[in-house]
């Protein structure tokens, strides 16, 4: 058993003594020197007629002990320093792993009004990072899900197409296996077809179809549809899926690339389609099938079926450094702003507004009166919400939706 050996007078006090009375002063003055263990001090003396023990004999540590104690001090202050440091750059990072994973969903935004129309038949879906995609052997990548749905006739194929597409794109991609790249033409149409089935399912279901203003005029719903354009963009691709005449564009280095083809009646290739198909094309306020629908493609509308069908194309678009954004939006825009005059809009916005804003969802009121809006970044908000004012300043009459994506702050690997 080891002794303990303290020393707790200083030299200082020994040339100016300490009244034993003053406790606080002598508590002031009191120094504790290092301790030293003692070999000698292991073996106690007996009590002294078995009261007291005597007094361990104080032992002053030579200069080569303080040297070791100062010496013993320093190597565990640095050991505690490299533990600090490496706690420290762990948690360094952990954060730029944060930061760099929230550097790879792009930043949105989205504004929808009813514009001039009586009713609001459009709907925005939006989901960043909805699904993994795998891109090599234990490497996956984030995938994002921007959709636009033009309805006609009534919102609920419009709004089924909001809640259910992703739900039903993330299935197909799933299904593909982890191990190899999507075939996304296949999969794009596949998930189309699926949309259409299940749409077609609802209005000859009456359990599942809820009460909307259509089943006043048609029973069974089948007049009613949607245009849907679809932009899945990956780390390395961005995948543009049309059916109908909502439009993609892609602004790249100041040049607005159109990421789809309105499927118009009169359009050449539609037109003989349908025509082949059994069906015609007539001229009422513009080219219409049979008269009716202003367009080509559509989910639903099972009654103009099979001239109207839900077939997608599919545009695949390697992406490139030079990339700035993305446009999604309704007919209600492109009917009256032209494809460079919308990039330029964008590209403006984007470029003003430097700094990245928190997630916000404006006001319907700060958005346009009657509309709704969705945002992740302030520039890109200002940038959809500027596109929808134009159009109503153009005299738009249909429903207006957009969606600006900025690639910028998603650049290729």
């Amino acid at each position: 058993m080891a002794g303990i050996c303290c020393e707790v007078v200083g030299e200082s006090e020994a040339a100016a003594p300490v009244e034993p009375t003053s406790r606080a002063s002598r508590r002031r003055r009191i120094e504790l020197l290092p301790f030293k263990l003692v070999a000698e001090a292991a073996v106690l003396p007996p009590l002294e007629n078995g009261r007291k023990r005597q007094k361990l004999d104080l032992v002053r540590p030579t200069s080569r002990d303080c040297d070791n104690a100062v010496q013993n001090s320093d190597t565990d202050k640095l050991e505690k320093d490299q533990e600090l440091n490496g706690s420290l750059n762990f948690k360094g990072a952990v954060k730029s792993e944060a930061v760099e994973e929230e550097k790879e969903s792009p930043k949105f935004g989205m504004t929808s009004v009813c514009g001039r129309r009586r009713d609001m038949e459009d709907a925005v879906s939006i989901h960043p990072s909805f699904c993994k995609q795998s891109r090599q052997v234990q490497m996956s990548s984030d995938v994002h899900f921007y959709g636009v749905f033009d309805g006609h006739g009534c919102s609920h194929v419009a709004m089924k197409c909001k809640d259910r597409f992703h739900e039903i794109l993330k299935e197909e991609i799933e299904a593909c296996g982890g191990e190899k790249a999507v075939e996304w033409k296949g999969t794009m149409e596949r998930s189309f077809e699926r949309m259409d089935k299940e749409v077609q399912k609802w209005t000859v279901d009456a359990k599942e179809r809820s009460s909307c203003r259509c089943e006043l005029q048609t029973p069974q719903c089948d007049a009613v549809g949607s245009t849907a354009v679809v932009a899945v963009v990956t780390p390395d691709e961005i995948i543009v899926a049309n059916c109908g005449d909502s439009r993609a564009v892609l602004c790249r280095n100041g040049v607005a690339l159109p990421l789809s083809d309105d499927h118009k009646p009169d359009r050449p290739d539609e037109m003989l389609r349908i025509q082949e198909a059994g069906g015609r094309v007539i001229y009422w306020d513009g080219p219409r099938v049979l008269g009716v629908l202003a367009m080509s493609r559509a989910i639903g509308d099972n009654y103009l079926k099979p001239f109207v069908i839900s077939e997608p194309e599919v545009t695949i678009t390697k992406r490139k450094r030079e990339e700035e954004c993305l446009i999604l939006a309704s007919d209600g825009l492109w009917d009256v702003v032209p494809n460079d005059t919308a990039c330029g809009v964008a590209r403006m916005c984007l470029r003003a507004e430097k700094s990245v804003s928190p997630p916000v969802s404006p006001s319907s009121e700060a958005a346009v009166k009657g509309g709704t809006a969705e945002s992740s970044d302030k520039a890109c908000w200002d940038a959809s919400i500027l596109l929808t004012k134009l159009a109503l300043a153009r005299q738009s009459t249909d429903n207006v939706s957009v969606v600006v994506v900025d690639l910028k702050k998603n650049q290729p690997l």
